[in-house]
């Protein structure tokens, strides 16, 4: 049996979304080099059409993110961007979908998710802070029935995009 994911996905078809359907995954204040790399290659993976990552102080080693990212590094559209530039982004067109366990979130398998996302995480240590989850328009949690509730940035983020790609699926 032949396991090659390059073969296999070449001789599949996948569901694809219509152009009017977007995600972009964001991720506010990272801490971890290894993180941001793997978002990069989730991102890529998903099919989002970019990758911010909102952080005041960048200083992390672009090997560690290469070296997680892979190939995804130079294919995949990611950039670094103060919180004043996020919020510029933040229009009527993409609506603000936060991750994050808070007061008034929704289960994410539960709701519809907006075919324009910019989907945010917070920081691997601290989440989002209540002044930029009062700005999104959304906020939604993933159901942690087993005994650890919480859950590694990237991974979190993996079956939130996946989610709204299950969604949007056409």
């Amino acid at each position: 049996m032949n396991t090659n994911s390059v073969d296999f996905f070449n001789n599949n078809s996948i569901l694809s979304f219509s152009k009017n359907k977007e995600l972009i995954l964001a991720v506010w204040e990272i801490g971890n080099p290894e993180n941001i790399g793997q978002i990069i290659r989730l991102a890529h993976n998903v099919g989002a059409s970019k990758v911010l990552f909102v952080n005041e102080k960048v200083n992390f080693r672009e090997s560690k993110i290469k070296k997680t990212a892979g190939f995804s590094y130079e294919q995949m559209s990611w950039e670094f961007i103060t919180p004043n530039d996020f919020f510029i982004l933040h229009t009527n067109e993409f609506k603000l979908v936060v991750l994050e366990t808070c007061e008034g979130s929704t289960n994410i398998f539960a709701g519809t998710l907006p075919d324009k996302t910019i989907l945010l995480a917070g920081s691997e240590s601290y989440g989002l802070p209540p002044s930029i989850i009062e700005k999104s328009d959304f906020q939604v949690h993933i159901p942690m029935p087993g005994g650890c509730k919480s859950m590694n940035i990237s991974h979190a983020l993996s079956v939130a995009a996946f989610e709204w790609y299950r969604q949007k699926a056409i």
